[in-house]
This record gives C-alpha cells, sequence and structure tokens, in this order.
C-alpha cells in the first residue's frame, strides 16, 4: 500500500528562512531554504516508512569533490575537459597511461576526502529504520565512509580497481603502491582535481609513466567504475529496481539526473504511483515527475530534517 501523499507546491516560499551554509569551492551558489519548504519535505520523510533515496554528485561538493554539471563550478563550466569514455580506456594503451598518470596523481587528495553533513544525515536516517535502501551515482565511497550500510554504488567505486581479463578486484591503494614502485622519480606538476578523482595533467608529462597490469593474469588494470559510454551490471539495475519496489517514496538528493542509469529509477517511481522528492541547488531533469521540490545545499536541508 502506497503511503497518502498530498501533493505539494514545487516552489514553496516563506517570509522565514533557514540558515545558509557557507558555499565551499565547488558548491554553487544558493539562497537559503526557505522554511515552508522544509516543513513540506519534513512532512514527506515522515509520512515515508520506506525511503529509497538516490543521490548524486552535488552530495559530494560539499565534502570538496567538484561535480560536472553546476553552474559556473563544475568541471564542464570552467574547463573544456570531458571525462575518460569507456571505449578510449578499452581501446588505447596511451590513453589509458594518460587516465592512470593522472589518477595517480590525484589520489592522495580524492581517497583523503570526508563525508559531509548530508552523508551524516542519510546513515541516521538508516540507523533509525527510516531510510530502506540507498542508490549512489557517486564513485567516491563517502557514504561508506559515514558508515551506510543499505547501499548500493550504482556506477562502482574508485576505491577498488576490476581487471578486465580475469574480473578480479583489488584496493586501489594496492595499485597506488605499485605505482610509486614503478615510478618512484616521476612527480611532475598537476592541475586541479577533477569528479572522477584524476588531475589536470599535460599529455606529454605522461609518456614515461609506466602503468602495471594484473599480477594474476597480465590483464588490463581499470578503476571499478562505469565510465562514460558504459552501461550498468543488468543485475545491479534488477536489484535496485527491486528495492525501488519495496518503497513507499523515494527522495532524489544532490543529482541533476541528467544521466539515465539513474533518472530511469525515477521514471519507475512514476509508473509505480510513488512520490517523489527532489532536493538539489539546480534544476534536475526529474523535476516535472516530483510532487516537492526544495531548493538547497544537501548538507544543510538533510541536517534538518527528523528521521520521525
Amino acid at each position: 500500500m502506497r503511503l497518502p501523499y498530498r501533493v505539494s507546491p514545487l516552489h514553496a516560499t516563506s517570509s522565514r528562512r533557514a540558515s545558509s551554509a557557507p558555499a565551499g569551492l565547488f558548491v554553487p551558489d544558493c539562497g537559503s531554504t526557505d522554511v515552508q519548504s522544509l516543513e513540506l519535505l519534513q512532512d514527506f520523510v515522515s509520512r515515508a516508512t520506506r525511503l529509497f533515496a538516490i543521490s548524486g554528485a552535488g552530495l559530494s561538493t560539499e565534502s570538496g569533490i567538484p561535480d560536472y554539471r553546476s553552474e559556473g563550478v563544475g568541471l564542464y563550466a570552467r574547463t573544456d575537459r570531458r571525462p575518460m569514455q569507456h571505449i578510449e580506456f578499452v581501446r588505447s594503451a596511451k590513453s589509458r597511461q594518460r587516465y592512470w598518470a593522472r589518477n595517480f596523481l590525484g589520489w592522495p587528495q580524492f581517497s583523503s576526502h570526508q563525508p559531509n553533513a548530508a552523508h551524516e544525515a542519510l546513515r541516521r536516517w538508516e540507523g533509525r529504520g527510516k531510510l530502506h535502501w540507498l542508490v549512489t551515482q557517486n564513485v567516491d565511497a563517502l557514504h561508506s565512509k559515514a558508515g551506510q550500510k543499505r547501499l548500493t554504488e550504482l556506477h562502482g567505486c574508485a576505491h577498488r580497481v576490476v581487471c578486465l581479463g580475469c574480473g578480479g578486484i583489488s584496493p586501489r591503494e594496492e595499485l597506488q603502491r605499485r605505482f610509486v614502485a614503478l615510478n618512484p622519480d616521476w612527480r611532475p606538476q598537476a592541475g586541479a582535481t577533477a569528479p572522477d578523482g584524476d588531475v589536470f595533467l599535460e599529455d606529454e608529462l605522461a609518456l614515461h609513466f609506466r602503468v602495471p597490469s594484473c599480477q594474476k593474469c597480465g590483464g588490463i588494470l581499470k578503476p571499478e567504475v562505469t565510465f562514460f559510454g558504459d552501461t550498468v551490471n543488468k543485475d545491479t539495475v534488477q536489484f535496485v529496481h527491486d528495492k525501488l519496489a519495496q518503497s513507499d517514496a523515494v527522495l532524489a538528493i544532490g543529482t541533476s539526473l541528467q544521466v539515465y542509469s539513474g533518472y530511469r529509477f525515477l521514471l519507475a517511481a512514476k509508473d509505480r504511483k510513488i512520490p517523489v522528492a527532489i532536493v538539489n541547488i539546480g534544476p534536475t531533469r526529474a523535476d516535472h515527475l516530483a510532487q516537492l521540490k526544495v531548493r538547497g545545499r544537501c548538507g544543510e536541508v538533510l541536517s534538518l530534517i527528523q528521521p520521525l
């Protein structure tokens, strides 16, 4: 039985406003979230008994990890850089060399990022029995670092490495040690960090970077993430659909849902007549599917909602 839900205005306003958290380097400008919207979101969460949440890059910008699409501060807005394509990585040894050289330089900073208030709030919701399942499109492991258990990493995790030959999985930290051993004197000056954990680096600086193969079969090593142009594992997609079917409300947090792999679950929620709420600073692909849209920073908003 679906929970009863009163359709609320997409853009509620109020003269009273919640306090605003300081904007980080990669967090878009955002005014304070109005109190009426927060009250409507509290009502939405309180009514849910088996909440399904889906998170995106906007959740991690407050931890210092940039996203791709945010206005003014996202990777696409700041540079002409585009993420690695799956087919390019698989087919080109030179592309893999460039990718891993950049990733090697960016790994110490990327792996050191810590969960923020939004991650901590979702972990508390899980502990209180409010959150039935969380699906994240992020590959930064911050939900796991926060202690989230009922979790699917839809696009994999950059903290793991997979062999394209034998399918073996190994820790990314282990590969970092192998990189250091093979490239003891290779330390060029790197630029800013990108959302997938690598850094900006001139191509010619990667020419002498040595990339190891799988220790078991000699195969190609790749981050255990879904690159652009690749598809999410069918079993993972079905698993998430099953969790959605068991849920009575959907909350999308910090995601524009421009990528179909995540957007499909909002479409499925509509088909199942499961109510949807969205928390995001900017517009999303699923705004027309939501009964409630709250504009604000994820950490600020979720911290004010109690999992009653």
